[in-house]
């Protein structure tokens, strides 16, 4: 599947079919292995002039707006499939791959009535992608709430012990709480563990001979328990600070570690709820937004083939996928199938830079073109 297409429209002089026939011709001579396809546009209404140079203003800012909708949509889907750990499914619109819905579209009459005004159908187009483009961003930032929570739980059960939360490393029998006796938890740096063992004992009186017992190591710390008497707590948090040594504010609480652990639990339960229901919109909505867009164009190659070659309607809208080293050749292609006083006027104005046509997003050429990324 290419990720690039050129739409073209050309300039019809006798018939479109003929037309259509020598350009088929000449890209199977020159350049066979460049896809071509109709880009197949109804017969929609013109409006006046001013309308019609009205939208034209307005059209490639829209038409950047949409696109951008389809990406962000894309992008979003990408991601979730990478952390769903799912393999990456082609993007559809109504069950047909978004590259065969471009090289073979078809106007949705009941969607988009071709007798409604040109600026109705594109304000209506832009609408509906606002509001989906709206949809997501409340979306995105419901899940991302929730996987922020989740990460912030997981980093302070993985952080160091500096900062960590404690409870899974701490078991009942490591605590003891009495009328007098209470067990602290000191956050040892690794090299200074032997000053430790040598010093807790004397940091302040009433500590309980060998009670310290190394609980857990990690890269940089280890976690000690220490048992003394209460009254004097606050004495051994002192000289503990004093020779570099961290006591951890904690209270054991088996209903706490449950609470906490049920939090967990349904976090990671409404994660993976809002990551499936996200991923499943996105599938969707990108197809939404995708015909839209095919739409708009379809909206917009008529337009400025109206303004180019003048009324009535008589140009070939066509889709192609040429490799990089073949558009120099499709471009010659193009030209040599317009008009040539036409073509030697956007040609001379081109070197001295003088139009930039109206796609506004390509060189000037003697013909409507513009370019449709699907990545």
């Amino acid at each position: 599947m290419a990720s690039r297409y050129w739409v073209v429209s050309l300039p019809v002089q006798n018939s479109a079919s003929s037309l259509w026939n020598r350009l088929q011709e000449q890209i199977s001579k020159h350049s066979f292995d460049t896809p071509l396809y109709r880009f197949n546009i109804p017969n929609l209404r013109v409006g006046t002039l001013d309308s019609l140079l009205a939208l034209t203003d307005d059209l490639f800012k829209s038409n950047t707006f949409v696109e951008g909708v389809s990406h962000k949509i894309r992008r979003q889907i990408e991601e979730l499939e990478r952390t769903s750990g799912i393999e990456t499914t082609a993007l559809t619109v109504d069950g047909v791959p978004v590259d065969s819905y471009l090289t073979r579209f078809v106007w949705d009459e009941a969607k988009y009535p071709t007798m409604s005004p040109l600026r109705e159908i594109v304000d209506g187009i832009q609408s509906q992608v606002a509001k989906i483009e709206d949809d997501l961003k409340v979306r995105v930032a419901e899940y991302n709430n929730v996987r922020g929570q989740l990460n912030a739980i997981n980093r302070k059960q993985s952080g160091s012990l500096a900062v960590r939360d404690l409870s899974n490393l701490v078991k009942p029998e490591d605590i003891i709480t009495s009328e007098h006796l209470v067990t602290l938890l000191a956050v040892i740096p690794k090299y200074s563990q032997k000053d430790w063992l040598s010093s807790y004992e004397t940091l302040t009186s009433y500590v309980v001979p060998r009670s310290s017992k190394k609980l857990y190591e990690d890269n940089e710390y280890a976690l000690y328990t220490v048992t003394l008497f209460g009254r004097v707590a606050d004495n051994f948090r002192t000289g503990a600070r004093e020779r570099g040594f961290q006591i951890r504010d904690f209270e054991y609480s088996p209903e706490a570690q449950e609470s906490r652990k049920q939090e967990l639990e349904k976090l990671m339960q409404d994660q993976e709820t809002l990551r499936s229901s996200l991923l499943q919109w996105c599938y969707n909505s990108y197809g939404e937004v995708f015909s839209s867009w095919m739409h708009f164009c379809a909206v917009r190659v008529f337009a400025e083939s109206i303004l180019r070659y003048g009324l009535p309607p008589s140009f070939l809208a066509c889709v192609l996928a040429p490799s990089v080293k073949s558009e120099k050749k499709v471009r010659s292609i193009l030209e040599g199938l317009c008009d040539t006083a036409n073509s030697t006027y956007w040609k001379s104005e081109d070197e001295v830079g003088g139009v930039a046509g109206y796609g506004a997003d390509a060189d000037a050429h003697p013909y409507v073109s513009f370019t449709i990324n699907l990545a």
